[in-house]
């Protein structure tokens, strides 16, 4: 059967549900994150208007394929958009070395200006990734935005936090414990880039059908993540299951 694309003002009242009823349904994380949009007219304003231009791109396609394209690669860029607040937020960076972080991101810019810039884009980018996520597995029934891409951000979650690490890295002990990672860094990136590819050239499969295939295949999250990045060295898929 075939189904027409969708105009962007069904995309954005999708979203708009979505970011209301986040604060009822999804996690700590999420709800908290909502719940910083919801209650500030301003920063509504701004991720309404931020969410409406990522969007945009997905309204504009012919075709639902498309579409589901567009919303993938918006998907990643969210992921990549959202990881330096999650860094910071995993890692518990602190002092002068968080000080230090800004500066790389920021340059030497107002270090307080700096944290409340990001913490803001944060709040927006998790709030227009869960959207992302619902308008992908309700709307347009894509699994590419359910495993495939958690599996994304947990690799891009290694890559950023390697990155951060070898540019943070001072004395000479912490340059000899991040030698064996920043080796690794030009792999890492080159996987990333497999991976993202991947996931936007995946055939669109509604999320059940997905997970009935998956759990078909033999066992262990190597084999699956094989499939799934097949050009991927089998070896170091294992290293990031």
């Amino acid at each position: 059967m075939h189904i027409r694309a969708y105009n962007h003002a069904r995309l954005m009242d999708e979203s708009e549900a979505r970011v209301e009823m986040a604060g009822c349904f999804e996690s700590e994380a999420d709800k908290l994150v909502a719940s910083r949009i919801l209650e500030n007219p301003d920063a509504y304003r701004r991720w309404e208007a931020e969410h409406a231009h990522l969007l945009r791109a997905v309204s504009e396609q012919a075709q639902l394929f498309r579409q589901v394209v567009m919303l993938r690669s918006a998907a990643c860029a969210l992921v990549h958009r959202k990881a330096l607040f999650e860094y910071l937020r995993d890692c518990q960076v602190r002092g002068t070395r968080r000080h230090r972080l800004f500066a790389l991101f920021y340059g030497f810019r107002d270090y307080t200006n700096a944290v409340l810039a990001e913490h803001g884009n944060y709040v927006r980018c998790s709030s227009s990734y869960l959207c992302m996520n619902y308008l992908g597995e309700h709307l347009m029934r894509d699994a590419a935005l359910d495993e495939p891409l958690q599996i994304y951000q947990r690799w891009y979650a290694e890559y950023f936090r390697t990155f951060c690490d070898v540019a943070l890295a001072e004395t000479e002990e912490e340059k000899h414990k991040v030698a064996p990672m920043e080796a690794l860094q030009p792999l890492l990136k080159y996987q990333l880039a497999e991976a993202r590819q991947a996931i936007l050239q995946m055939p669109q499969v509604p999320a059940d059908e997905w997970r009935e295939a998956s759990i078909r295949k033999p066992t262990g999250d190597t084999q699956r993540l094989r499939a799934l990045f097949s050009g991927t060295s089998p070896s170091h898929l294992s290293r990031f299951a």
